[in-house]
């Protein structure tokens, strides 16, 4: 089996296990959801037990009321004790095995291909990804994040199936124009920041939902919605995903910067209105008037939330539609 075969076999295998990991973290969340009703029921029986004993207590003339007497309501507490989260466990460590695995894959593609691996559109999705899970993973080594374990595994396995199945090329050797230093670090500070956006807009994503609920959402408030009363607060995500866009910033900031002085290098001017390097830009000026906005005009909540939905949506679009609709300098980047 040649290097480049066991590359895409081991991206198969991640794709496997980051949806093994993603059923796991499912079942995690589902199981919260149904203690936060077994909770909520046995709080409401336990009420009325109370209510039940007092009303008995007060027809008795003279009845004891305590320790010894018949009408002393019992503390009341949950008949399954704590949640037991070994799904979640189960997710966190195949979601290492598969971050491992794509590892692999994207060192083997690289010495199929004699490069770095990330020179199209197949690549930078593998390379992307595994950014992203590391992310994800470094997260939970500083405090507990497997709630955002389902969300990012499961568009991690979006992500791997749309490689393999829309953007696969061939391993092979690169135009001139990309035989520079600048694709390593212009194209890698790229990807980086693009998976530290990925991670960032889960969190964003799940501080709109827990916010809706806690307003009292009609549609978020029924019972299958009760994981999210799991998650960290709105406000907490929102600090969580601003670390890290203010991370991905200064990295798409280097981005745009570097790949200003490849083109110079390359085709003799800074800027040329490529529509990459205007997509590029947009995407800049977003995250940057949404960290303008939070920590100089107060944005903060549900508006600071949906800016940084609004500037994923710009990095996925500079990603597909840019390379895949519009022809330009950077096509090369694409499919072919």
């Amino acid at each position: 089996m040649q290097i480049a075969e066991l590359s895409e076999l081991l991206v198969w295998a991640a794709a496997t296990a980051f949806a093994v990991a993603l059923v796991a973290f499912a079942t995690d969340l589902a199981r919260l959801s149904g203690a936060k009703v077994d909770a909520r029921d046995e709080a409401r029986a336990g009420a009325q037990t109370r209510a039940t004993a007092d009303v008995g207590a007060g027809s008795e003339a003279g009845a004891a009321y305590g320790p010894a007497g018949s009408g002393a309501p019992e503390a009341t507490g949950t008949s399954s004790g704590a949640v037991s989260r070994k799904a979640a466990g189960i997710g966190m460590s195949v979601s290492w095995l598969g971050t491992a695995l794509l590892l692999a894959a994207i060192v083997l593609r690289g010495l199929a291909a004699g490069r770095i691996p990330w020179a199209n559109m197949y690549e930078f999705t593998l390379v992307g990804t595994f950014v992203a899970l590391a992310v994800f993973l470094g997260v939970n080594l500083r405090r507990d994040a497997r709630y955002l374990g389902a969300f990012v595994t499961g568009l991690g396995t979006i992500f791997l199936l749309l490689a393999q199945n829309v953007f696969f090329v061939e391993a092979m050797g690169v135009q001139p124009a990309l035989q520079k230093y600048w694709l390593v670090i212009h194209v890698g500070v790229a990807i980086a920041a693009t998976g530290t956006f990925t991670v960032a807009f889960v969190m964003s994503a799940l501080q709109l939902l827990r916010d809706s609920r806690d307003a009292g959402s009609a549609v978020l408030a029924h019972p299958r919605w009760g994981w999210l009363d799991s998650t960290p607060t709105p406000n907490a995500l929102e600090a969580q995903s601003f670390r890290l866009n203010a991370v991905g910033f200064v990295l798409w900031t280097f981005t745009v910067i570097g790949g200003a002085i490849w083109a110079e290098d390359a085709w003799g001017r800074y800027w040329g209105w490529d529509p990459k390097e205007v997509w590029s830009f947009v995407v800049w000026v977003v995250y940057a008037a949404y960290l303008h906005a939070r920590t100089t005009r107060g944005w903060s909540g549900r508006r600071a939330a949906w800016f940084v939905v609004a500037g994923y949506a710009c990095v996925l679009f500079n990603f597909t539609g840019v390379n895949l609709i519009f022809d330009g300098m950077h096509s090369y980047s694409g499919l072919s």
